[in-house]
């Protein structure tokens, strides 16, 4: 039976995870699980109640877990209930009980720093001093998980080059049954 890796690319917005997602994907041939939230909110609109983050991290679950049913070697998730939790602290303030007990699954965190230039899409909400807060909040989240995440930062080769190197690593470790 194969196990499925997961690699779990987080980090605050514009900061090239959803560009270096597919990248990494096309690389290891594994499947890609994209940004369930933006997705979501090109549907739904912006207004990120407690609710609408619940059904956010959901979704998430449920389409993650529908990408682990076909068996891939690897998946590239393009943020996962760390971030929805994050986001909560950052627009209500605190952490929410349940998404704060909903379980991750990724075996790799990859944080991507936030010293890439700020663009404004049109979802994004946090620039400028909120950014490095947004980060701040999102490495919280991970310490309070236990989860030690390897730093992705620099310019977009030196990104690309420490997120392949990270995974390779990864998946030259073997699995435990």
């Amino acid at each position: 039976m194969s196990v499925t890796r997961r690699v779990v690319l987080t980090g605050v917005e514009s900061t090239g995870k959803s560009t270096l997602a597919p990248l990494l994907t096309a690389h290891f041939g594994g499947v890609l699980m994209p940004e369930y939230g933006r997705s979501w909110a090109e549907r739904n609109g912006t207004d990120f109640s407690i609710a609408a983050l619940r059904a956010i991290a959901a979704g998430h679950i449920a389409a993650s877990q529908e990408l682990s049913a076909g068996q891939p070697h690897l998946i590239i998730e393009d943020t996962d209930v760390v971030m929805t939790s994050a986001w909560s602290i950052m627009l209500h303030g605190r952490r929410d009980p349940l998404l704060s007990a909903m379980p991750t699954t990724g075996d790799l965190y990859l944080l991507f720093r936030p010293d890439t230039p700020w663009i404004d899409d049109g979802t994004r909400m946090f620039g400028g001093d909120e950014r490095t807060r947004f980060h701040n909040v999102v490495r919280d989240e991970l310490d309070s998980r236990r989860i030690t995440p390897v730093v992705i930062a620099g310019d977009w080769a030196a990104r690309r080059a420490k997120a392949i190197t990270a995974i390779e690593t990864l998946l030259a470790t073997p699995t435990r049954a």
